[in-house]
């Protein structure tokens, strides 16, 4: 009984901390990118890498595409520490090497190229994030999406198996879990 009940503590202090109780997570039109930085950060606490992924200090975030994320996470996360790291945000074309990333998120503008770029990255430990709808569904693991004016966020668990991440059983709890439409890919 005692593990139970210590277990409903932690995720209830996962959900305060996510903002799932909190006005915090309303999504104005121009905080929900914030909530969503905000979010980008505590997500990766949650997280194991494997051992072979050194951050030397940083836990990159690159912006892949064209869209207000980016300026949001600069502001929200610049010098937020993680651990022994920081957040190192950088924007990033297609002809960057994204391997280098230990997040990576996709701007809606790169729906077009996502089934392309998601197969160029297979196998690599790199924590893929977006706020596109369907995003999930086709492998991005972490896609942002708004319910009733407040931000949510869904996991697509067996792309992060397949990149090489565990993510904690705590978050999952507090996530709505899609699959790939069509079954693994």
């Amino acid at each position: 009984m005692r593990v139970k009940l210590k277990e409903q503590s932690q995720v209830l202090l996962l959900a305060v901390l996510f903002g799932i109780f909190c006005p915090g997570a309303q999504a104005a039109s121009s905080g929900a990118y914030e909530v969503e930085a905000a979010f980008v950060h505590n997500i990766a606490k949650f997280v194991e890498w494997p051992a072979s992924v050194g951050a030397k200090g940083a836990l990159r975030l690159c912006i892949l595409g064209q869209g207000p994320f980016g300026k949001a996470a600069e502001n929200l996360l610049r010098d937020k520490p993680i651990d022994n790291m920081v957040w190192s945000v950088v924007p990033v074309d297609t002809s960057a090497n994204l391997r280098e990333c230990q997040v990576l998120f996709i701007e809606s503008s790169e729906a077009g190229n996502l089934p392309r770029l998601l197969d160029s990255l297979k196998g690599s430990p790199i924590l893929t994030v977006g706020n596109t709808g369907g995003y999930g569904e086709q492998g991005v693991i972490v896609n942002f999406y708004l319910e009733q004016d407040k931000v949510r966020f869904e996991i697509n668990n067996d792309s992060a198996g397949r990149a090489g991440l565990k993510i904690s059983s705590q978050l999952l709890k507090l996530a709505r879990i899609v699959r790939e439409a069509g079954g693994m890919k």
